[in-house]
């Protein structure tokens, strides 16, 4: 569909502006990492040491564990009384309440949600039908 005049200049056009955009954006990154135009580094990376340490996730939560109950500047947590525990999988608290800054609707509609998935798991409170009784009696 676009085979017009227009869209064949306006491709061209900017083609040229990426080719363009391309090369500045190369020579600041050059800069920003301390390189020369031949691509060598003339600035020792030393000082990103002292701006910026590299941790990994599993000491971050090593830490994290050994420390339960105070922060990472050695503050302990303040414990809140009556703090509401909320189960994820039905975002209920303890009381059987939902939180506050959860709409009407969005509670309506997870209630909708709960219910088919608990009707789906539970099983029927039925009369059986005589020919399930005879079914059931012949096992």
């Amino acid at each position: 569909m676009a085979k017009s005049l227009r869209s064949k200049w306006r491709r061209k056009c900017r083609a040229v502006k990426r080719e363009r955009y391309g090369a500045k954006e190369l020579e600041r990154l050059k800069k920003t990492l301390g390189m020369n135009e031949d691509g060598t580094q003339d600035v020792e990376m030393t000082e990103i040491s002292k701006i910026a340490t590299v941790v990994d996730a599993k000491t971050i939560k090593e830490n994290t564990k050994s420390k339960e109950g105070t922060e990472a500047d050695g503050t302990e947590k303040m414990e809140v009384e009556g703090g509401r525990i909320y189960n994820k999988k039905t975002m209920l608290d303890q009381y059987g309440n939902y939180p506050v800054w959860m709409s009407k609707r969005k509670v309506a509609k997870h209630k909708k949600g709960r219910a088919k998935s608990q009707k789906a798991h539970t099983k029927s409170n039925k009369r059986l039908t005589r020919r399930q009784k005879k079914a059931v009696k012949q096992k």
